[in-house]
């Protein structure tokens, strides 16, 4: 019988880079939330562990040994099964797409061995992103990605995704950051009564990696001018390291309207209208 788990986007709603370790790896304070777009997963008996891979957005991604699904299958000690991923989210855009394919699996392989999840740092050597994505749901991470406080369910809150189509280095974008010890997010985050509330929250907070990552691909600063002319768009961000940004807004419809007028004048752009997983 086949079994399916979905692996939702993973979205930085808001990122600071509050310093590095010595080992090189950056420490962050981040609100994460997740949205209902996202790749799936599923497995069904097999001879032998294979991956096959689906989807819009699945040209030129491997299904070789060192795919993070087939690592983390191999994390769980899988053996006789047929996994696919439909990939529907863009690669390396900065909104967790291979992280949160990877704890979709170990999810999904949990519960048909009936086996209990890795350990967060059994999970963070598959990637940094992928502890916070074991359990898809808003959340606080702090640290290399290990430190992970979960929060109340977010306010409704629907959102437009642009990706024009370019991967950028993470690394690269880190190698670019100006200042690596910024100040952390307010100790004690408030409890948001509704969206607006939310979202004036948020645009005091920043993503230190948007200057960085616009300095090396302009093309961001245009996705970013280009949400945040729509209407009803109550802050434009870039995710994660880039270059997926998202608009956030009050109502589907908003965030309808403004995915087809995106659409329209960009048509190579990925672009979708989704919302906050609650």
């Amino acid at each position: 019988m086949n079994a399916i788990e979905s692996a939702p986007a993973k979205i930085n709603l808001c990122l600071h880079v509050t310093g590095q370790r010595d080992d090189g790896y950056h420490l962050l304070d981040s609100l994460v939330a997740f949205a209902e777009i996202g790749d799936t997963v599923s497995a069904r008996p097999w001879q032998g562990l294979s991956l096959s891979i689906t989807g819009p957005e699945g040209a030129g991604l491997s299904a070789g040994a060192d795919n993070l699904v087939l690592r983390a299958a191999r994390l769980m000690g899988a053996r006789d099964l047929a996994l696919t991923l439909d990939k529907c989210l863009p690669l390396a855009s900065g909104i967790g797409g291979g992280s949160s394919d990877a704890a979709a699996c170990l999810r999904l392989l949990a519960q048909r061995m009936n086996a209990p999840l890795p350990s967060r740092k059994l999970a963070l050597g598959l990637g940094a992103d992928v502890p916070v994505c074991l359990d898809p749901r808003a959340c606080r991470m702090r640290g290399i990605g290990e430190d992970i406080t979960p929060l109340p369910p977010l306010p409704p809150l629907w959102l437009v995704l642009v990706n024009p189509r370019l991967e950028v280095s993470t690394p690269q974008v880190f190698r670019a950051l100006s200042r690596r010890d910024n100040p952390p997010l307010p100790q004690t985050l408030p409890v948001w009564k509704d969206a607006a509330a939310l979202c004036d929250w948020l645009a005091g907070q920043r993503n230190d990696l948007e200057a960085p990552a616009i300095t090396i691909a302009p093309v961001i600063g245009q996705v970013l001018d280009v949400l945040g002319a729509t209407d009803g768009c109550s802050l434009a961000r870039m995710s994660g390291s880039g270059a997926t940004c998202f608009g956030l807004y009050a109502s589907p419809e908003a965030a309808e309207r403004a995915a087809l007028t995106i659409s329209a004048a960009f048509p190579n752009w990925w672009c979708v209208p989704t919302s906050l997983l609650q």
